[in-house]
């Protein structure tokens, strides 16, 4: 008689449901008395653990596509994303930390054959506004940062993102007092400029003044050492990479790029100065420099040769060593 009382076993789709309600509850609720609230609290962080440990198993078992799919039709569904980014600072450390790899899975996870967080996320774009926001918030920034470069996995997803008004924040968060918190809107930031090859192409086409203008200015130019590297370190992937070829040429057709570069050059740090050394041969090797690249070169050629044969000397790649070489012959022979 005891076994015709047992509960019956919770499907994903009925832990998604759960987790949604009280959601819900703690969203519209907050106030309430504390024991109230502290007993609600307590069952959603042992549902959004459950959440997790269907969609990434345990130490005894693995995930099941099946239950997988289950919770993502159902989660997106019903709206169970929007309600858990919203109630995101609400929950304790150890609930956003769930929250967030419940939320980077669920990116993945295809549903006949489509990622449908993709489609959900085209439908209700307000919340990458929210995501981006995050990083104003100290206590879920990095969590949200977390699941915002899951999110721009999507292209479309990265498309709106670059063509919004966020972009330009960016170069603010990059620049927070946090170190954490501007380390990850550094790594959000590379992720937009490097994932998505041809939509990156056509974001720095199309914004080419205003961007540069601003990462030149407040990255490049930074007093801060560690924004100056990242900076530069991505600038030489952006420009280096194929699909950017016609955004290269005209950045290396600047004088003014090219002095930066050359103050980059002439950092302590060797670090800064070899991620430098990628941007500058560009410069050098450019068939149509304008006159006054032409002029600038020439003027400081002998202290860009000393330069470049101390390169040549420093326990440095091997690829870094050949190419300052060939460059340093460049210059010799050519100007």
């Amino acid at each position: 008689m005891k076994g015709l009382f047992k509960s019956k076993p919770r499907t994903p789709a009925d832990v998604v449901r759960q987790t949604r309600d009280l959601l819900i509850y703690v969203d519209i609720n907050w106030n309430t008395r504390e024991a109230k609230r502290e007993e609600k609290m307590a069952e959603l962080c042992k549902n959004i653990r459950e959440l997790k440990s269907i969609l990434y198993g345990n130490s005894e078992a693995e995930p099941v596509s099946e239950a997988c799919a289950q919770l993502t039709q159902e989660f997106f569904q019903g709206n169970t994303l929007r309600l858990l980014i919203i109630c995101l600072p609400k929950l304790n450390l150890e609930a956003r930390k769930d929250a967030t790899q419940v939320v980077a899975n669920l990116q993945r996870q295809q549903v006949h054959s489509r990622l449908i967080a993709s489609d959900y996320l085209e439908a209700n774009k307000d919340l990458l506004d929210l995501l981006v926001s995050g990083y104003e918030n100290m206590d879920i920034a990095l969590h949200y940062g977390a699941m915002l470069r899951e999110c721009i996995r999507h292209q479309s997803i990265a498309r709106y993102v670059l063509e919004s008004e966020h972009m330009k924040k960016f170069f603010n968060y990059i620049q927070l007092p946090n170190f954490d918190i501007a380390s990850d809107a550094s790594a959000t930031f590379k992720e937009l400029l490097t994932r998505h090859k041809s939509t990156v192409a056509e974001f720095l086409s199309k914004n080419y003044d205003w961007f540069f203008n601003e990462f030149n200015s407040k990255l490049l130019e930074s007093p801060n050492y560690i924004t100056r590297r990242q900076a530069i370190k991505l600038l030489g992937d952006m420009l280096l990479d194929r699909s950017n070829s016609a955004v290269m040429m005209r950045y290396v057709s600047s004088k003014d790029n090219l002095m930066i570069l050359m103050n980059l050059l002439r950092e302590s740090s060797k670090n800064i100065q070899i991620e430098a050394f990628h941007v500058f041969k560009l410069f050098a090797a450019n068939q149509n420099k304008p006159q006054e690249i032409v002029s600038i070169l020439v003027t400081n050629r002998n202290k860009l040769l000393r330069l470049l044969g101390d390169f040549k000397t420093d326990k440095v790649q091997h690829c870094t060593s050949f190419t300052c070489f060939a460059t340093r012959n460049y210059l010799e022979w050519s100007l």
